[in-house]
């Protein structure tokens, strides 16, 4: 049998050769034999998952030259893109499209006939859609959601986080996946760095957004105390009290009695106005410090919400 060979084979065929041949009356001679072979494709993923590949598998004699073996088939590409097909029962990842033949001759050492097989597939690309591509949109969208969670507690920032974390970990799935030979960054790493971008973009906005809207509270309550520490020294002021003794009592007169239960009545009377007035510039503070105009960037920031 001459030598014939696969020149993308990277591993030893370790299926049985076939020890039989069928000799015709008038001279032929048919020999076939079943092979397992593991051999290298040069593979462009720059569209991953949508990619369609095309493989080598290179028939040639590594001694004989064209006169002495001429490699050709026996029927056309359609016939053997059929065949193909019929004798395919599984196809997992890759979906088998056709397939074409070639005599080429090669010229590497000296001249040799050659028989290239050319093999076409397309990836399967609904699991990874369903697996890779719509999750990482929905985290996308989930990111867009929690600009309607509120600025003042810190819900929203671990919120942008959490998804964030979650971008980083599909991207280290996809790095597992993907050929690092690759020429071209694949569009669907595209994809990922702009999901991940705009998603770093966000976590910045609402970081900076909670700085300044901290920023401007703490300048209201600072301005607010301010004010009410200053009408407190205003208004409050209260009257002496008058303490009358017993012993006081007794050693004046009537008519000295008498007048110092008046002093104490209006000093009463005096220090009851003080109170309520004092009450009432309490409710008068309290209400203008719910009353109190929100800062610029609380303004905007309620705006664009």
């Amino acid at each position: 049998m001459p030598d014939l060979i696969i020149e993308e084979m990277t591993e030893k065929d370790k299926a049985t050769t076939n020890p039989f041949l069928t000799i015709y009356s008038n001279g032929n001679v048919s020999f076939r034999n079943d092979h397992v072979v593991v051999s290298t494709c040069k593979m462009n993923v720059y569209k991953f998952p949508f990619d369609i590949q095309s493989c080598n598998l290179s028939f040639k004699s590594m001694t004989h030259t064209p006169r002495e073996i001429n490699l050709k088939t026996l029927e056309n590409d359609k016939v053997i893109t059929r065949w193909t097909k019929d004798l395919i029962e599984t196809q997992d990842e890759w979906e088998f499209l056709d397939i074409t033949v070639n005599n080429q001759t090669s010229d590497l050492d000296r001249f040799q006939s050659m028989l290239v097989y050319t093999i076409t597939m397309k990836r399967r690309s609904v699991l990874y859609i369903a697996n890779f591509i719509l999750p990482i949109l929905f985290f996308l969208i989930l990111d867009l959601v929690s600009f309607l969670i509120s600025d003042s507690g810190g819900e929203k920032l671990s919120f942008k986080v959490t998804v964030l974390l979650a971008v980083t970990v599909m991207q280290l799935i996809l790095n597992d996946i993907l050929p690092s030979s690759s020429d071209k960054v694949p569009l669907i790493a595209l994809y990922c760095i702009g999901v991940f971008t705009l998603m770093m973009l966000s976590l910045l906005e609402s970081i900076l957004v909670m700085h300044l809207l901290d920023k401007d509270s703490a300048t209201q309550n600072n301005k607010t105390d301010g004010d009410q520490s200053l009408r407190m020294k205003k208004c409050c002021h209260c009257a002496p009290v008058y303490d009358a003794s017993p012993d006081e009592t007794e050693s004046v007169t009537k008519e000295d009695s008498s007048s110092k239960l008046m002093e104490a009545s209006l000093n009463l009377k005096q220090v009851s106005n003080e109170l309520e007035e004092n009450g009432k510039t309490m409710n008068l503070l309290g209400s203008k410090r719910k009353d109190v105009k929100p800062g610029y960037w609380t303004r905007i920031a309620k705006k664009n919400q």
